[in-house]
This record gives C-alpha cells, structure tokens and sequence, in this order.
C-alpha cells in the first residue's frame, strides 16, 4: 500500500469497478444463462470483495498476490454456484466461500503435518459451515456443523484447529501510534518479579536450616537417595531423618 493505493497483482485496486446490487442481480441471471461477457463482468466487478476478505489475511507471511489469485478462485466458484432462487445477497454467500478457499490454501501450504483423515473432516466441516451460515444467515456452532456431518463435536473441534495457520511471535496484537505489541510481549517470562522473589525466599529459606538439615535435603532431593541409605550415611535412625526432613521442609514453606 502506498499513496493510499493498494497495487496486487499488477492491479490499482483503487480503480476497480463497483457493481450495484441490481447490476449483480442482472448480471448473475445473464451469466447463469451462459453469457461469459457478463461473468467476466461479475467477477471484475468483485474484486474488491475479494480484497477485502485477502485483508483479514495480510501479515502472516503469505505472499498477498497469491492469497488474492486464491480469493479470485473463490469468486469464480461462488458465481458459478450462487443459486439466484435464494433470497439471498451475492456477497453474503460469496465471501465465505472466498474465505474457505483461501482458508483451504493456508491449510495445504502449512509447514505443520496434519493426517489424511483429520484434513478430509476439516475440508467437510468447512463446507458443512458454508452451508449452515448460507441458510440460517449465522455463524453455526461446532454442535451444529458436527449435527450436519454424523461426527462428534469433539472431532469437528480438532480438526479445525488442526489446519489453522500458527501465529507468528512477531505478528502485531495492538498498535497505538508507533507502539506496537506483539504476541511476543505476551509471554510470560521465567524470570519474572515473582519468581525472583520466590528464589530469594527459597535461598534465604535453605540459609537458615541447620548442617544437619541442609544435609539431608541434599542427600535426599539433590543425590536422590531413600531415608534408609540417609539413615546410613549420616549414623542415625530412618525415623530420626523422616522428623528432620519433614521439619526442615516445613520452615522452607513457612
């Protein structure tokens, strides 16, 4: 993006034509009557809801020029199979349909493995989600779309997470002028305040026991030796280094 211009694909999309929504009604029957003029028209005048969706997709490390050609893919396939019977406007049933293809693309280029089988569930409840959102104008639940498919909930859940893409550490979460906050600056950090205070306490703790006590410790949780053979080492009863474990365990904690 440049100038305020979006180029993609050699395309200036800030000159792509509109279409009204009695031209697309118009030009859907023309085309569903075998006019190729009219769905050349459908899909140039389309592009910019192909964009639009491409857009929800930027910043992944995808290649914009080809999630947009994926888009266009999705286009097609939405006006060659748009029921103009339907109550329905193009562009609600066009834009899921973009968006599983691209969605599908993502999928089959993602650098994580996923079985055979799992990608076949997801590839049908995706097309099961399609279909459910077409005909009752809402996004449908995982119960819903595992209802439509015969498969447990369970299944429809995993196998859709299995094909989304990972995140990026650096993708951006919120931007506020020029500071950014990526997903990076989310995660928690192991040596954060409380876990240092919590290794101060911990040694201040240790520092306090007797010889004798720090010894056991060590015997037992450092060189992993059972209460008989500390008994043993240091000359005293298993009972007795039972009582001094316990006790010096119990002043760490407090």
């Amino acid at each position: 993006m440049y100038n305020g211009k979006v180029e993609i694909c050699g395309v200036d999309t800030s000159k792509l034509p509109r279409l009204k929504e009695k031209e697309t009604e118009e030009l859907l029957k023309s085309a569903r009557g075998g006019n190729e003029n009219s769905r050349d028209m459908l899909i140039n005048g389309n592009l910019r809801l192909v964009l639009s969706v491409v857009k929800r997709f930027w910043g992944r490390g995808e290649n914009p020029d080809d999630l947009f050609q994926v888009g266009c893919i999705g286009l097609i396939k939405s006006i060659d199979n748009f029921d103009i019977t339907q109550n329905v406007k193009f562009s609600t049933y066009a834009v899921p349909m973009i968006i599983g293809e691209i969605r599908r693309y993502l999928r089959d280029n993602n650098a994580v493995r996923v079985s055979r089988s799992i990608k076949d569930t997801a590839y049908k409840a995706m097309q099961a989600k399609e279909k459910l959102m077409n005909e009752k104008q809402k996004e449908p639940t995982a119960s819903e779309i595992a209802k439509e498919l015969g498969v447990s909930r369970e299944e429809v859940v995993i196998a859709l997470e299995s094909i989304v893409e990972p995140i990026s550490l650096y993708d951006p979460v919120y931007s506020d002028g020029g500071d950014t906050i990526y997903v990076l600056d989310q995660i928690g950090d192991n040596n954060d305040d409380n876990n240092w205070l919590d290794e101060i306490s911990l040694k201040e703790a240790i520092k306090n026991l007797s010889p004798r006590e720090k010894s056991i410790l060590s015997l037992r949780f450092m060189q992993g030796k059972t209460q008989m053979e500390v008994s043993k080492e240091i000359g005293i009863s298993q009972a007795q280094v039972s009582r001094l474990e316990k006790c010096a365990l119990d002043k760490i904690r407090n």
